[in-house]
């Protein structure tokens, strides 16, 4: 948890690195739970006035509140109301922005669950660290980025202290997926219609009619369907294409196995 006491990190740079971005996310980021939201919205809007200003800003003035409305309405592409990670690499002068790198090589959520699925070869929904590098060498070169092996170990590092939390050499595909742009993070939709394990082997077994273990493109597009009726929540046809279309590229030829629809509905993956 970042202690609010300290001085903010690095907002006065003209640039910041890649770690220093994680250090910003960190120390704003109070609760940890991957939003920059309410009092700690706030507080960074403060901060970062008076580290471009050069001098103290009085947030109970109502020009202060007009500009931090402004400045949500440039940067809060999702319009809910706080700063996601994707959304701070767009405020912040990134030096060699690795989030930005990152979105040229995936550029939507179907590109990212289709470079995932190379990656997570036994579809756990897991990264091994030791598979992270070779993740985002291939990104980087991608992107058609130079790096040296030193600015690879950088970047390696920082995504490793953004999201294996527990150090147990793993990396998930939900939170990989923060990664991504706000409006193509189509995990995001899933969070409040996540599954329990009981739930989801239900529902896998009504769709996978002839228990072959996996269900098809049609079958996915069913299965959505009733998801949100049911969690009462509104979907348009567009959406619902666009979601089937990311999770389809999980499948193997088509053919979309438990394991992998279970990284995406499932809140826990079942062990």
């Amino acid at each position: 948890m970042a202690n609010t006491a300290q001085q903010p990190p690095h907002l006065h740079l003209a640039e910041v690195t890649a770690s220093q971005f994680l250090d910003i996310w960190k120390h704003f980021d109070v609760d940890g739970n991957g939003y920059i939201e309410g009092k700690e919205l706030e507080n960074f809007f403060r901060e970062l006035e008076i580290a471009r200003r050069g001098a103290g800003v009085d947030p109970s003035n109502p020009q202060f509140r007009e500009k931090m409305r402004e400045f949500m309405q440039k940067f809060d592409k999702n319009r809910d109301g706080r700063i996601e990670m994707s959304e701070l690499a767009q405020i912040l002068p990134t030096e060699e922005n690795f989030l930005l790198c990152f979105r040229q090589f995936v550029s939507s959520s179907a590109e990212f669950m289709a470079a995932w699925r190379r990656y997570d070869t036994d579809r756990s929904g897991y990264i091994e660290a030791n598979e992270l590098k070779g993740f985002l060498s291939d990104l980087l070169e991608k992107a058609n980025r130079h790096y040296d092996e030193q600015k690879l170990h950088e970047y390696t590092q920082t995504i490793l202290r953004m999201f294996d939390l527990n150090g147990d050499g793993k990396l998930g595909l939900s939170e990989m997926a923060r990664l991504l742009p706000v409006q193509e993070n189509f995990l995001l939709k899933f969070q409040g219609v996540k599954l329990t394990s009981e739930q989801f082997n239900s529902i896998f077994t009504y769709y996978d009619k002839d228990g072959n273990g996996y269900i098809d493109e049609q079958e996915l597009e069913a299965l959505l369907r009733d998801l949100y009726q049911t969690n009462k929540k509104e979907i348009d046809a567009k959406s619902l294409m666009g979601y089937k279309e990311s999770i389809m590229s999980l499948s193997d030829g088509g053919k979309l196995y438990r394991g992998e629809l279970e990284i995406v509905l499932c809140r826990e993956p079942i062990v």
